[in-house]
Order: C-alpha cells, then sequence, then structure tokens
C-alpha cells in the first residue's frame, strides 16, 4: 500500500530509493559476509530498473507530482517534487546504475568486493536521485552533499594508494568548494525573504546584480562537479583512482546531474534571462572542449584519458546551453529549443557511451592488470567481444553515424548555424567562433579515440600481461552489449528521444522541435524545418551497409586472385618486437608539436648518438600544465607557507593572547561604529 502523496511515478521511486538504502544497510552491517557484498548489485540492479520505468513514466505522461515530509528545515519542511526535467535526469542516473550494477554483478567475489565500495555504491545511487528530487533549497544542498561524500568514499576506496588519498583529497576540497559556492548560489536566490522552496523561487524577480551572482555561483559550484574548465582538476586523478564501474557512475552519470542543477537553477529558478548569460556558456563550453581533448590525446593512461575526454563532453553541453539561452533571450524559441535539445540529448548519449568505454576499460584493467598504453595491444585477439563493443563506444564518442554521439553533436551545429539571427553583434561573432571550436574539437576526438582504439586492442602485445589477456566475465559483456545497443538505438531512433523531450523543451525553452514523422520518413529527426535541416540515421545506415558491402565485393572481383595471407608490413626491420610498432606517443605526436607546445609549453629534446656510439636514442618531453601550476598549486603552495607562519600564534604568552583579543574587540567596535 503506497502512502497518499506517493502514487505512481514517485512511489517508484521511492521503492528505488528504499531498496538501495537496504542493500548499503545490508553491505555495512555484514560487511564480513561476501555474500552482503555480492547482494548490493542485484538489489541496485532491481531498483534502478524500478527507478528508470517511473522516471520513463515521468517524461512520457508530462508528469508534475510533489510532496512535502516533515523533516528539514522547522516550518518548511522537506519538498519532494518530480516534473519532467527531474525525471529525464533521473532516468539518465538510473540508467547508469542499472548498467553498472549489472557489470557489478559479474566482479570476482574474493578479489574485487569490499565494504569500502559496496555500501558506498548503494548511497551513491540514492543521493543522486535524490538530488534531481529535492524541491527546496536545503533538501537538495543536503542530498548534494551525500553524494560528494559517497563519491569521495568511493575515490579513495584503495586508501593503502598514495594517488588514490591524493585524488580524494584534491576531490574532497573542490567538492567542499563548490557546495559552498552552491549554498551562497541559493541563498541570494532565496533573497531577504528567505524562500527556500524552489516554487516560491520562479516567483521571485531578480535584478542585474543577483542574476549575475547566481550564475557565477552556480557555475562555479555545479561546473566544478560537472569538470567544467579550469574546474576539471579532479576527473583525471579521480576517474582512474575509483573503481572502474564507480568511475563509469561518476562520468557518466554524476556529471549530469551537476547539468541538471546549473539548468535548473539557470532556465527554471532565475528567470526570464539576458543575452550576456550566454557569454560564460560559451567561453567555457568551447575552451573546454577543445583542452579536454588536448589532455586527452596527449596522455598515455586509458582511463584518465576517459576521464580528460568527459571533460571536452561537457564542454559541448555548456555550448548547447548557452546557445539555448541566447536564442531565448533574443526571442528565438525554435532556435532555442533545438540548442536545449542538443543539449539534452549529449547528456543521455554522454552517459551511455562514456559509461561504456569506463566498463571497456575496466575489462582491459581486469584482464591485463595495466591501464598504461605502453602495455596494452592486441587484446582484439585476446578479447574479441569486448574490443568490438568497445569500438561501438569509440565511434559513439567520435560523433560518427549512424551512432548516438553523432545526433546530438548534428543538432547542436544547426543551432550554431543559426547564430547569425542573433541581434547582439558579441553573440553573432561567438557563433561562428564556437562552431570553429566545436570542429576542432570533434577533429580532435576523432583522433584521441583512433589512438585510444589502435594502441589498446590493435596491433602486437607491448606486454606479458596483454599477451595473455583474457575475456571478461558474462555479466560484464551483457552490462557492455546493454550500452552498446543503447548508442546504436540513440544514433538510429534520435527522432523518438527528441521526441521524448518535447514537454521540457516547451516549459524551458518555449517551443519544441518538429514532431516525429514530419520529414520525408517516419524516423527524420528536424531540426527547423524538412526542406533544410532533416537528419534521416536509418536511411544513412542502410546506406553505409550496402555501399561497404558492395565496395568489399568490388575489390575482392577486381583483384582477380583470392585474398593472400603475408606478415604485415614491418617498414624493413624483420624484428616481430612490438618495440617496432607506433606507441601512444608517437601516433599523437604530431598534434602534440602543433598544438601543445602554446597551450602546455611542451618542449621535446632528442638524444642521438653519434656514429659508433651504441648507446640507444632518447626522446624527452617535458609537459607544462599551466591550469594545475597557476590555480591549484601556486594557491596551495602560498596556503600552506601562510599557515605556517600562522602557526606561531598558537605558542604565544597568556599576555600576548589577551593582547590579540582586546585589539580584535577594539577594531571591531570602531568598524561597527564607521559602519551604523
Amino acid at each position: 500500500m503506497i502512502p497518499a502523496g506517493l502514487e505512481w511515478p514517485l512511489g517508484g521511486l521511492a521503492v528505488a530509493i528504499a531498496l538501495y538504502v537496504l542493500a548499503a544497510g545490508l553491505a555495512a552491517t555484514l560487511h564480513r559476509s561476501r555474500a552482503a557484498l555480492a547482494s548490493v548489485y542485484p538489489l541496485a540492479l532491481v531498483a534502478a530498473l524500478i527507478g528508470a520505468a517511473a522516471n520513463l513514466w515521468g517524461v512520457l505522461a508530462n508528469h508534475h507530482q510533489g510532496l512535502v515530509l516533515p523533516i528539514g528545515l522547522p516550518v518548511i519542511g522537506l519538498h519532494i517534487s518530480l516534473d519532467t526535467l527531474s525525471a529525464f535526469f533521473g532516468l539518465i542516473i538510473n540508467g547508469g546504475v542499472a548498467a553498472t550494477a549489472l557489470y557489478g554483478i559479474g566482479l570476482d567475489r574474493a578479489r574485487d568486493l569490499s565494504p569500502r565500495i559496496e555500501p558506498f555504491f548503494a548511497i551513491f545511487a540514492a543521493a543522486m536521485n535524490l538530488v534531481v528530487l529535492a524541491g527546496d533549497a536545503f533538501s537538495f544542498l543536503f542530498f548534494w552533499e551525500l553524494m560528494s561524500l559517497t563519491s569521495w568514499a568511493l575515490v579513495v576506496a584503495r586508501h593503502d594508494d598514495a594517488a588514490a588519498r591524493h585524488a580524494g583529497h584534491v576531490y574532497l576540497v573542490m567538492a567542499a568548494m563548490g557546495t559552498a559556492a552552491l549554498l551562497f548560489a541559493f541563498g541570494t536566490l532565496a533573497g531577504a525573504s528567505g524562500t527556500y522552496d524552489f516554487a516560491a523561487m520562479r516567483s521571485t524577480s531578480y535584478g542585474p546584480l543577483a542574476s549575475a551572482v547566481i550564475l557565477a555561483a552556480t557555475l562555479a559550484g555545479a561546473g566544478s562537479k560537472a569538470g567544467i574548465a579550469p574546474l576539471h582538476a579532479w576527473l583525471p586523478l579521480a576517474h582512474p583512482a575509483a573503481p572502474s564501474h564507480v568511475s563509469a557512475l561518476m562520468s557518466g552519470v554524476m556529471t549530469k546531474v551537476a547539468i541538471y542543477a546549473i539548468i535548473r537553477v539557470v532556465f527554471d529558478l532565475l528567470g526570464t534571462p539576458a543575452w550576456w548569460w550566454a557569454l560564460p556558456f560559451l567561453i567555457l563550453g568551447a575552451a573546454t572542449a577543445v583542452l579536454g581533448l588536448l589532455y586527452a590525446v596527449l596522455d598515455c593512461d586509458l582511463k584518465r584519458v576517459l576521464a580528460y575526454s568527459t571533460v571536452e563532453n561537457i564542454g559541448i553541453i555548456f555550448v548547447a546551453l548557452g546557445l539555448a539561452l541566447a536564442f531565448k533571450s533574443g526571442g528565438y524559441t525554435a532556435a532555442a529549443a533545438v540548442a536545449l535539445a542538443a543539449g539534452l540529448l549529449h547528456a543521455l548519449n554522454h552517459s551511455w557511451f562514456k559509461s561504456l568505454l569506463f566498463l571497456g576499460a575496466g575489462a582491459v584493467l581486469h584482464a591485463t592488470g595495466r591501464r598504461s598504453f605502453d602495455h596494452l595491444g592486441g587484446l582484439i585477439h585476446r578479447m574479441p567481444v569486448t574490443a568490438a563493443l568497445f569500438l561501438v563506444g569509440t565511434l559513439s564518442i567520435s560523433a560518427l553515424p549512424p551512432f548516438n554521439g553523432f545526433v546530438s553533436e548534428w543538432l547542436l551545429f544547426q543551432a550554431v548555424l543559426a547564430g547569425p539571427v542573433l541581434p547582439e553583434a558579441v553573440l553573432r561573432f561567438m557563433s561562428p567562433a564556437v562552431g570553429a571550436m566545436l570542429a576542432l574539437a570533434a577533429a580532435l576526438a576523432a583522433a584521441t579515440f583512433v589512438r585510444v582504439y589502435g594502441i589498446t586492442f590493435l596491433g602486437r602485445p607491448r606486454s606479458g600481461q596483454a599477451a595473455v589477456a583474457h575475456e571478461t566475465s558474462r555479466p560484464q559483456l551483457m552490462a557492455m552489449a546493454l550500452l552498446a545497443l543503447l548508442c546504436a538505438y540513440g544514433g538510429l531512433f534520435g527522432d523518438v528521444t527528441v521526441a521524448m523531450l518535447q514537454p521540457i523543451l516547451q516549459r524551458l525553452a518555449g517551443a519544441a522541435l518538429p514532431g516525429t514523422g514530419t520529414g520525408p520518413t517516419a524516423f527524420s529527426l528536424v531540426a527547423f524545418s524538412a526542406d533544410r535541416s532533416i537528419y534521416d540515421a536509418p536511411t544513412i545506415a542502410v546506406f553505409l551497409l550496402i555501399s561497404g558491402t558492395l565496395t568489399s565485393m568490388l575489390v575482392h572481383w577486381l583483384s582477380g586472385r583470392k585474398t593472400r595471407l603475408a606478415p604485415a608490413w614491418d617498414c624493413g626491420f624483420p624484428d616481430p618486437s612490438p618495440l617496432t610498432q607506433y606507441t601512444a606517443s608517437s601516433l599523437s605526436q604530431p598534434i602534440r608539436r602543433v598544438y601543445a607546445t602554446s597551450v602546455f609549453g611542451v618542449r621535446e629534446e632528442v638524444d642521438m648518438p653519434p656514429p659508433g656510439d651504441l648507446r640507444p636514442a632518447r626522446l624527452t618531453v617535458w609537459f607544462t600544465d599551466y591550469v594545475w601550476n597557476w590555480l591549484y598549486a601556486a594557491p596551495a603552495q602560498w596556503l600552506v607557507a601562510v599557515s605556517a607562519r600562522l602557526n606561531a600564534i598558537q605558542f604565544l604568552s597568556i599576555r600576548a593572547n589577551l593582547m590579540m583579543m582586546f585589539s580584535a574587540l577594539i577594531i571591531l567596535l570602531l568598524l561597527a561604529a564607521v559602519w551604523l
């Protein structure tokens, strides 16, 4: 019997959250039992499926439901609210949890399960669900902090590793700063009346100064959790440190909770946007997209490359949100709907293909024990199913048709092309500039993932571990296959997904995209009109399949002889050593020389021995991360130095302490007298 106010779909979400809490409770109280730890993932899978069904119902039925619980702040209570926006992001959350929980079922009980992971995994999933259901500032911040703390516990699960401890420290500091910024944003939204309820905030109007403060605080607080540059420093540290299925959940899902927070505040609570609100989104988004991929194309750690790729995709979403704000402020609601649809759809698509890639990286790590490209290679022969599924993820994230990454980026470029209609000269100038940055990011993404897939799965094994790698467990393959199917579905039937977004677009952008069936076929995705902006994925997929098959048959037919097997061309070196093949560093060297010398201050030094000298030649590369050095390392060193000096205060005499207290009191009284 579901209590009053908890009818479906909100009642289904309550059941899902209760199952998450039950799973965490069992794992925490019976942590010595491997069976109790292993039960977390089946329970989480059931909870995620129930929650996803409830969220899907809420989106399709355009459902709005809320209730107030007699807990939380006095008089105000705890507001729980479900609308189409929260249901859509809840679908992203529970879909990601379902895939990672299925992956977790295949973990080795003796080696992989730990009381430091399983209890926090379930609470982490529950906290993310509760964030998007929060209907007031107090509950939002409470569940946001719960999400941050549980994810931090998962990052430092392997606490005996110094890198994990460092990653946890950086993540915790940035999470605390982000929460403080969000607290400031919600405090400004509440205003002098102290209306922490979201419904009351919507009815309040804000001046330009208050709007600027709220916007800046929201971008700092939620943007740091999303991974927008230059607040992305925790991602490449935390994702390699966390277990792979947790990395998939943090990168594919938790960053979307931060995107939800930004959309909720900027598009819903803050009121009618001004044109200048779009500027930070466009500038930060475009810079983040390119910068994230420059990091990725230079790094040699598989999971860290995927983390940097998340930074790039968050930048793409920010650009879409910025264009939506620009168009909405100018009254071009149709273009605003296209841009917002691109952002929302890319958030969903990224949760699918990035989770797939992280789970694939986990399978590689489990089979080889290695993350460095220099110790991988040749895995397509040892792990053929993982290689095929990982290939789907690389094609999707590279935005190649007919997979889902192309659909959302196609919509985004349609919005970019509509930029010249904007009345503000700054925005008209930025639209093509942002488009050029996105085009550069798309090219860098293709180069990055050609490198990732080629070095990891193709060629010859670069280590003994890669040579004897084995396929992963069946539940883990099923989890990756599910995500691969979603990537294919999202690419072939993107119009169906966009149709699901129409109520959100109508509410937040003031317009919707042309509906399904308005194009020449039933599966045509139309951005503006069928005569100038249409994408028919099934037709393109059939064309690619037929043309590829015919080309292959024609090549074999015209060759006039049967296919021969021969050794691969070895550039004149008969040595079969893997040292003669391309490495990850050599493959990215041209890009490093073109871009990284200016962006990262990369320097190369070649030590080539003269003729007759038998010592090996050496290439040394120096890499300078200016963002880390200027924004994080330098302030941290200054803070440590100041703290060391202030530490002397505790050794002062009682007389000196009393004098300091008396002086501080006099100064405060003088300030109060002047101020009043």
